[in-house]
């Protein structure tokens, strides 16, 4: 019977705890076990077997073949620089030319040169352009007496000069009533046409010329030149309107003197 007793009692106990332990895990489940780290395999592989690409063949130049006899192969054509021909001289220019007479009748020398230009045509850059130089001999009352080519930089430039002069229209008198006889170069091209004189010191008497006053005429007691003393006043035929220059006149010239300073001419 004592047997029996304790094995009551012990039983019960058992069977409490194990309810109350089943309520508990109800009421506060169990935490899950804490993650696994999962291990990570890596395999190496051989690298794959990459072929180099075969490189492009270079593009070789092909020569033009030269036909015997065939013209050479044209060049890219480029715009020819051009220039108009000058207009002519007015009347009033001319008339302006007659009647000045001083410097060999300068003003009527550079309206001559206008108008053989004016009558050219228009300058095209190439072998065509160039530039001549004549000897001018013109009579008293205005009609051409003689024109002689001194020299030509283009054939082509020396035809059109002389097709000018011939076909000339009638020219006033000459400012001194004298023949007039001087030397005038055309310029036919593309970038001038001749740069207009100044008329601002013609005035002034012209410097005396150099000579050499030791140089020996052969003579026994030869005395060594003396030169005159240069005159300083004006020339009594000039009158002040006749050398007044316009502002054109002062431009160009500047313009000239510049451009001969920088290229040294």
């Amino acid at each position: 019977m004592p047997a029996v007793r304790l094995r009551l009692p012990l039983a019960l106990v058992l069977s409490l705890g194990t309810h109350a332990g089943v309520l508990l895990w109800a009421v506060h489940p169990a935490s899950p076990p804490p993650p696994v780290a999962e291990a990570i395999r890596v395999r190496l592989a051989p690298p794959p077997d990459v072929k180099a690409k075969p490189l492009p063949p270079k593009a070789r130049k092909i020569k033009p073949v030269r036909v015997p006899g065939a013209p050479p192969p044209a060049a890219p054509a480029k715009p020819l620089a051009t220039m108009a021909a000058p207009p002519a001289p007015t009347a009033e220019d001319w008339q302006l030319a007659s009647t000045y007479t001083l410097k060999n009748s300068k003003r009527y020398r550079y309206t001559w040169g206008r108008q053989v230009r004016s009558m050219m045509g228009t300058a095209v850059e190439g072998v065509n352009q160039g530039q001549v130089r004549f000897r001018i001999t013109i009579n008293p009352d205005g009609t051409l007496a003689q024109a002689e080519e001194l020299w030509a930089t283009s054939g082509q430039v020396s035809a059109l000069a002389r097709q000018a002069i011939q076909n000339m229209p009638p020219l006033p008198p000459t400012p001194t009533g004298k023949p007039l006889v001087f030397e005038k170069t055309i310029a036919f091209m593309p970038y001038e046409t001749g740069w207009p004189p100044s008329y601002k010191y013609d005035c002034l008497p012209d410097p005396p010329q150099f000579r050499n006053p030791f140089a020996w005429n052969g003579t026994p007691g030869h005395q060594p030149y003396t030169p005159p003393p240069a005159r300083a006043e004006r020339d009594p035929d000039c009158h002040p309107s006749d050398v007044t220059s316009t502002f054109e006149e002062e431009e160009t010239e500047l313009k000239r003197q510049m451009e001969r300073n920088r290229w040294g001419w």
